[in-house]
């Protein structure tokens, strides 16, 4: 399912970012990307219904001059098909903070060393509701 890229962002340090999107009944796995740019990520957060071998895990990585990073793994997985969600990304230096529905948060080293977020993607199936920073 073809996604929505969002380019020119102005995301610093501290702000929180949030995706909504509804979750289609069927749903394999749907993907938020944030970072500079498709190959220099931050967070590739990849929420996995049952896909690639995986059963509500989610999976989350970061991406350097196209070269991906170390897999972190997830099994907290509040993600239902037919449902509404919201998840909330917040970042500095050294991590980022992850806010699931639920108030669930999780951590993942800022491994690609980047200062903001400049690029954010949204894609598989999440139906895109819209981003908001605050």
């Amino acid at each position: 399912m073809p996604g929505i890229v969002c380019t020119n962002l102005l995301v610093a340090p501290g702000q929180r970012f949030s995706v909504k999107g509804d979750i289609p009944s069927g749903a394999k796995s749907f993907v938020v990307n944030l970072g500079k740019s498709k190959d220099d990520l931050m967070l590739h957060f990849n929420a996995r219904f049952d896909a690639h071998g995986d059963i509500k895990t989610i999976v989350c990585n970061s991406k350097s001059k196209g070269q991906w990073g170390k897999e972190h793994r997830e099994s907290n997985f509040p993600f239902q098909e037919g449902s509404t969600t919201e998840v909330f990304f917040t970042h500095d230096k050294n991590e980022l903070t992850v806010t699931l529905p639920g108030n669930h948060q999780f951590k993942v080293p800022n491994s690609a060393a980047l200062e903001g977020i400049e690029y954010a993607c949204v894609e598989g199936d999440i139906n895109f509701k819209g981003i908001s920073l605050v």
